[in-house]
């Protein structure tokens, strides 16, 4: 891995990989929908989208997707609550094709009126989507949940009413103030030589703006006593996710936090798993994972489940969150939940894409990187004990939040079993 960082603050990272006929162009921006004010949130997403919608090069959808189509290019872009990023990925003697690609989109996407008209409907309908979803809408009732009416608590798609009154001028004046160099990381990984590499971006990349761009709002948490949201739907399946506050990205404890989730229902062969799927029959999906943001973090467990047999997999849940608490991890057990974190990173991070994001992701939010190797050391040294305390820190009553989809509308039935 080689980082560089150029005068005008761009960083740029480049990953080799010799053993692999791809290589990924990413370009990250550390700006998402923590950093929008509540009447343009969702402007993030809605830019996003727009990078996709015409550049002087390449003035139409049609000519960008064809670009990338022509030589069997996989390409894409997100947004989340930290980042926004634009990539793609193509065989490596296409590197060129793509690095010219993404910072075409990047540097040069002119966002017509008659194309922002056009893509408030096509987010109102994903938006519509999300809520038909219960699946994945009940993570952002989590977050609205634990953060309120602050950027943390609002949804990354923002509102109907936000898109509606989306406007050129808004996307082009939040684009100029974020899109700029010294926000802005350039990943490239796989089957690449560095020196030239770094040529090549610096080339394409030349013309990027130079401005100081806004900074967040810091997440405000408050809580007291344990919490519940429910949005009452006529469902066949109740969604819940079931969790405490936990730690963020730069707490000591984070490495135990992640295998504590995994530990709980992080696989299959985890407690959780085995309780609530193996030995109750009652949840086809049960899932507990870490989440660990620069300023906030989380814990929680995600299921769905009959709609008759809710409050007791609620039970279920805190009592194997109760029960770690109380009780040391087997050697045996933490053994296996560090392998299998271990061995699954290490898959998951053999395709380029995944490389990209690994270490892009790193420098943007932490602002430094870990390899491979230091990261599974931190890991390997998490204790039986380390486990117990974060246990004992996290599962405490006044910590619990549940959001819930399903046909309920009676929270003081839920407060009554939601203790520890």
């Amino acid at each position: 891995m080689f980082k560089t960082t150029l005068k005008n603050g761009l960083r740029i990272i480049i990953v080799p990989q010799k053993n692999t006929e791809a290589v990924t162009v990413l370009v990250l921006v550390k700006t998402g929908s923590k950093y929008e004010k509540k009447d343009i949130n969702g402007i993030s997403h809605f830019l996003e989208h727009m990078y996709f919608e015409g550049t002087k090069k390449r003035p139409t959808t049609l000519a960008i997707a064809e670009t990338m189509d022509k030589i069997g290019g996989i390409y894409n872009a997100f947004t989340s609550e930290e980042c926004t990023g634009y990539y793609a990925k193509t065989v490596s003697t296409q590197f060129d094709t793509a690095l010219d690609w993404v910072s075409d989109i990047f540097l040069n996407s002119t966002l017509p009126s008659k194309e922002i008209k056009k893509e408030k409907g096509v987010i109102t309908e994903e938006i519509n989507m999300r809520l038909d979803h219960p699946m994945t809408y009940v993570h952002v009732l989590w977050s609205k949940l634990l953060y309120g009416d602050q950027p943390a608590g609002w949804d990354i798609i923002g509102t109907k009413e936000n898109i509606s009154n989306m406007t050129r001028k808004k996307l082009v004046d939040y684009m100029d103030k974020q899109y700029v160099a010294s926000n802005t990381i350039v990943c490239v990984a796989g089957n690449i030589n560095s020196n030239l590499a770094v040529k090549k971006v610096k080339k394409y990349f030349s013309r990027i703006k130079e401005d100081e761009p806004l900074k967040k709002q810091s997440v405000v948490e408050r809580q007291s006593e344990p919490e519940i949201i429910i949005q009452t739907r006529k469902t066949d399946q109740t969604h819940l996710c079931l969790g405490t506050r936990a730690y963020n990205l730069f707490h000591a404890q984070k490495y135990a936090q992640k295998l504590l989730a995994v530990i709980l229902g992080g696989m299959m062969s985890s407690r959780l798993f085995v309780k609530i799927r193996e030995k109750l029959g009652i949840a086809y999906y049960i899932s507990t994972i870490s989440e660990a943001n620069p300023d906030s973090g989380y814990l929680l467990t995600q299921i769905g489940v009959d709609n008759k047999k809710v409050e007791t997999v609620i039970s279920a849940v805190l009592e194997e969150y109760k029960k770690i608490s109380k009780q040391k991890v087997p050697a045996s057990e933490l053994k296996k939940a560090k392998n299998y974190v271990k061995g699954k990173t290490a898959l998951l991070l053999e395709p380029s894409d995944a490389l990209a994001s690994f270490f892009a992701n790193q420098e943007l939010l932490e602002g430094k990187i870990l390899t491979l190797k230091e990261i599974f050391k931190k890991v390997d040294k998490v204790s039986s004990n380390d486990i117990l305390k974060v246990a004992k820190d996290i599962f405490q009553p006044q910590k619990l939040n549940l959001a819930l989809i399903g046909p309920f509308n009676n929270k003081e039935k839920f407060k009554k079993i939601l203790k520890l």
